[in-house]
Parts: C-alpha cells; structure tokens; sequence
C-alpha cells in the first residue's frame, strides 16, 4: 500500500485545490479508508487515505478534478463498504456517486437585500410538481426559473421550497433526504439552484430553504452504519443508537449530542446561508428536534441536545447574517420557539401558526352559517408569539393542510366541486384573512388560481386555471399588492397593530383594524361578512371621522362573472362612538365577501 499523508488542508467531503483535491470523512471504527474515482480508473487499493487519529480520514489527490466521479470505499474487518460522501454536493442519484463539485459561480455585481420580516409574501412550492408536464419527468429547478416573472407580477417576494435535497427515486415531497448537502439530481442539481436563487434575486424575490434534521432517509441512505460500526443493529455513528432514535418517518433521528453529527447539519444550515445565498431557512417538524414524540410538556421524552443544536444554529445564522430568516414549522404553540436563545428560547425568527391555520379552515369549510366561530376566528387574527406578530407564518394551505387526509381549502369546502360559487366565495375569505391580518403571510403553490383536490408529488399543477379562474388570481395579485402597500393607502396591512373590534355572532360578520403609525392612508379597516347574506345599510364603528375609501371588494363581478357586485361604497364615518371607536360608519356588504377600507386624508 502506498504510503499517504493526512492531508493540512481545511475542510470536509471533497475540496479542490490547484491541481486536484481533499478528501476527508469521519469514519471513526474503520480499519482504513480508500478513495475509489474516476481519476484513479477506481483503483482504489492504490488510493489509501490517511487516519488524522481523531476518526478522520483525508489525503489530498492530485489529478482529482471537479465533474470526476468518486466514492468512498470503507474497510472495517472482512467487510468493504462503497459510501457516497456524507458530504457530497453533487450525486449522480441517491444510489450512485458522488461529484466533485466546482462551487464557483459568477453572482455578478447583483444587489440585492433580503425583505425584513414584516414586507414577507411567501410563496411554498414543490419543485417537481411545480412546472412540468402530466406523465413527463418531475419539474426541474429551470422550470422554476421560467415561471419567476409570473411570481414576481403575483407580487410575492419570497419563495419557499420544500426539500431539494436529493432524496431516493425520482418523485418525493423532498422530506426524506438521503444526501442533505445535494440538490436533487433530477431537479438539475447545486449548480441550477444557484442560477434559481441568482434569477429570483433579480426578480426581487427571496429564497427561503426548507431543510429536514429531525431524521434523514430512511431510504438510500449511505449514512446508516456508515463506517460499519453500530450497537444491536441500530444506524451507527449519525444516529441516536437508543430510545431517542425512534421518529414517525424512521429510526433515523441524528445523534444530537454529538460533536460531529452537530458539525455535520450546523455547517449544512450554513451552506445553503453562505454558499448558495439563499434568504433563509425552513425547519421541518421542530418539535421531534426537541422531543421524541414531538410534544409540550413530556421532559422524559424531551431532547435537551436538539433544543441546543437548534439554537447553535440560529445563534451561528444570527451572528454571520442576522438579516436571514429562519423559520420553525413546530405547530405546538410554543412561545419558546421563537424566544431569543439568551431568555431560553430556540432562537428561531418565526414558526408556522397552527393557532391560525385550523381556526380559519373550521370556520370556511363547513355548509352551514352557524358552524362558523368568529371567536376563534377573532382569536386567530389577534395571536401573536411573545407579542410580536411577525413571529408567526400565516397560511390557510400548505403542504401539510392539503394532503394527508386533507384537500385543498375550495375541495373541502364542497368535495368534488371546488370550483363552485361556495368554494370560491369562501376560500378567498381565506385569503382576505391571510393578507390583512398580522403575521408573515404564505400560500401553497396554485392556491392563486383555485387548485383542487390535494397535493401529490407526482400531480403536477394544472395551469390552463390559470386561465380558468383568472379573476380568482386577480384576486389574490390585488391582495397581495395592498398588504405589501403598493399604492401607498395600505400600510397598516404590513405593521403589527391590530385590534377585533366588531364580532357579530347572529349575522356572522366580523371587524378589525390593523395599523403601522396610525392615520390616513395608514389604517386599515377589514370587514368580513361569513354568511351567505348581504347587508345593505350595516352600521359600525371606525376609528376616525371623515372618508373612508373602499380598497377592496371580494364580491366585484371582475373576479368572477357570477359574484354579486353588491353595491358596497366608500363609508362615510361620523362622530358618535361605536364598538369602542370614536366614530360610525355603514356599509354594504355581499354574501361571503370581504372589504378593505383605509382614508386618504
């Protein structure tokens, strides 16, 4: 065997140099490791690597260049183990090899500033589903590309892609990654995303990551018993080897506590923050991070390790970019998610609201009036996490609310007919919801022109509804456009003022106010009316006397030739108190409509 230095350069996984590339992996219990490559024709007994006595292996290899293929070949005992780089950036497939990876790109001289948290419109998306044909391959990452000028005119200035990380086969959600520092091979791979996020930049839209640490797999996964070594069969060096291994998807919930494993998903959270310079980061299911079965109020089931790691990270993301946003879909209400590391907190910036999402749902689905509770409604707009608004994600469909037994929001309201007057009048209340009321607001990919049925990784979106429903997505792109204050007359929509001030159970017709500083063309006031009535002369109050110009009308015939146009007007204010307000109005308002008021001077 010849003889090999450990190798004095930095880094893990595959890292070129001038002239040829490091090799280093943590394999602890091997007996020796082997590169095995394109460059050495796969000789890989002529190729040893060097033990660095702390359970790492490296050498550096001349020749090696990127695009060469490579793979590790791990000796330990009488067996030889062929490993994908844990830390590969590039695979041929979750079940090939890995790719050295070239990981320059040229930027350009692009400026560019990731919107602060209360400007966010986010849009979730799946890149297989996204733009691509039924019955052809998956959606690819350029397919996304093509589409951005159509987001950026929606008006949404964030997109949030669930799992690009390569993961087994060729269709999945993406949330059982096999290679967490690999885009997906046949989403076009590291390369391509960079062009994504560089292409939505100049759209002047943000990328937000979603990545999975609360297990890994289970399938195609390289890194279970990766160096051969594991303790009565469980997954070895990565992963909890007891109890705590135990997760709904797999008993591949990495080791936590320690240091390696720590370093491993710590500097893959900085990668894609660094590296790809994308705007931040969605954590999948915090909660079986910090617990076993995912729940409040279980300390003997608690992970006192993943609640650190978890704040690690978003300590490390905070000093490096603290204008990078990471988010935690936890769903358990818990405040301490979002409360600063220093006072106990995970240290995450937002989480998705559950508080927010059920509520609202129970309240647009069912046939009848009486069922629909404006006190969990008033409740839902009002909730906030350790006060803030904006520490909380606002959606009335994501990728969790329209599968796993449920439908998208028009689908549930009437089954086998969402495109009907009910289903349309109703789930756009949602959106109204989603824009007006304090939070970061999100919707699910096609949400804007009525996409039915549920979410499948292998049933791409239907754009001729695109056409179909094109007064729905005017809808929605006018939406937009008034919580991100594009006409100057909305900017309470964006501040966290907000107060319920008119909850009429007997008619089912709801109020609030939302504000930045307060006054003309600031305050906002939103009137919601969740019955299959109309209101001619509506009496309310408002929070100041003179004109108030109606932004907004859900039921205008421009969004649907079969919507009322109920005659809903400017409201003139007068001074006697109402509601709690020093001033009342009166309204019009239509069946199942919304309307948006604030004043000019």
């Amino acid at each position: 065997m010849p003889r090999v230095e450990p190798s004095q350069r930095p880094g893990m996984g595959a890292v070129l140099y001038d002239g040829g590339t490091t090799f280093r992996v943590w394999a602890p219990h091997a007996d020796q490791v082997y590169i095995s490559g394109s460059f050495n024709q796969e000789a890989w007994r002529e190729a040893p690597l060097a033990s660095e006595g702390n359970g790492m292996w490296s050498a550096d290899v001349e020749g090696a260049k990127a695009d060469d293929q490579y793979e590790y070949v791990i000796v330990i005992g009488e067996q030889e183990l062929h490993r994908i780089d844990p830390r590969a950036q590039h695979v041929t497939n979750s079940v090939g090899k890995g790719i050295i990876y070239d990981p320059a790109f040229d930027w350009g001289d692009q400026r560019w500033n990731t919107p602060q948290w209360h400007e966010l419109v986010i849009y979730e998306m799946h890149v297989g589903t996204f733009n691509d044909q039924p019955g052809g391959a998956p959606g690819n990452l350029h397919g996304v590309i093509d589409k951005l000028p159509y987001l950026a005119d929606l008006g949404v200035n964030a997109i949030q892609i669930m799992p690009p990380m390569e993961f087994a086969g060729d269709y999945s959600w993406g949330y059982n990654p096999a290679y967490i520092y690999s885009i997906e091979s046949e989403y076009g791979g590291p390369h391509a995303f960079k062009q994504l996020v560089k292409a939505a930049h100049a759209q002047r839209i943000g990328v937000i990551f979603d990545v999975v640490y609360n297990h890994l797999g289970p399938s195609d996964l390289d890194l279970w018993q990766f160096d051969g070594w594991s303790q009565d069969g469980a997954g070895g060096i990565y992963f909890y080897e007891d109890w705590r291994s135990s997760t709904p998807w797999g008993n591949t919930r990495p080791d936590y506590g320690r240091g390696e494993v720590r370093s491993y998903l710590r500097d893959n959270a900085l990668v894609w923050i660094e590296e790809f310079r994308v705007d931040g980061l969605r954590w999948d299911a915090t909660a079986f991070i910090r617990n076993v079965y995912g729940n409040d109020d279980d300390p003997g089931r608690d992970i006192a390790d993943g609640w650190s790691l978890m704040a690690w990270i978003n300590d490390e993301i905070n000093a490096r970019q603290p204008w990078k946003l990471t988010i935690a879909e936890d769903l358990r209400g818990n405040d301490r998610i979002t409360r600063d590391t220093g006072a106990g907190g995970a240290g995450f910036d937002a989480q998705w609201d559950g508080g927010f999402v059920h509520p609202v749902r129970a309240a647009l689905i069912p046939p009848n009036d009486t069922a629909r509770n404006l006190s969990s409604v008033s409740d839902a707009i009002r909730h906030t996490y350790n006060g803030d608004p904006f520490e909380r994600v606002i959606y009335t469909e994501s990728h969790d609310e329209v599968a796993n037994g449920h439908a998208r929001l028009p689908e549930e309201i009437w089954p086998g007919n969402a495109g009907s007057w009910y289903s349309r009048k109703r789930s756009t209340l949602g959106a109204a919801l989603v824009f007006t009321s304090p939070g970061i607001p999100m919707i699910f990919q096609g949400q804007e022109f009525l996409e039915d049925q549920w979410f499948q990784d292998n049933d791409p979106i239907d754009w001729s509804k695109k056409d179909t429903y094109a007064g729905i997505l005017a809808m929605y792109r006018d939406l937009i456009r008034l919580r991100r204050d594009w006409y100057d007359t909305t900017a309470g929509l964006s501040g966290p003022g907000v107060e319920v001030y008119h909850v009429n159970h007997n008619d089912k017709v709801l109020a609030f106010q939302r504000w930045r500083n307060g006054g003309p063309r600031d305050s906002v006031v939103v009137v919601i009316n969740f019955s299959s009535g109309s209101f001619e002369d509506y009496e309310l109050g408002l929070p100041r006397e003179g004109l108030w110009k109606l932004r907004f009308n859900s039921d205008w015939v421009g969004y649907s030739a079969d919507f009322g146009d109920f005659p809903s007007f400017d409201a003139s204010a007068w001074p006697t108190p109402r509601d709690g307000l020093p001033c009342t109005g009166r309204i019009g308002i239509g069946p199942y409509s919304a309307l948006i008021f604030s004043q000019d001077e």
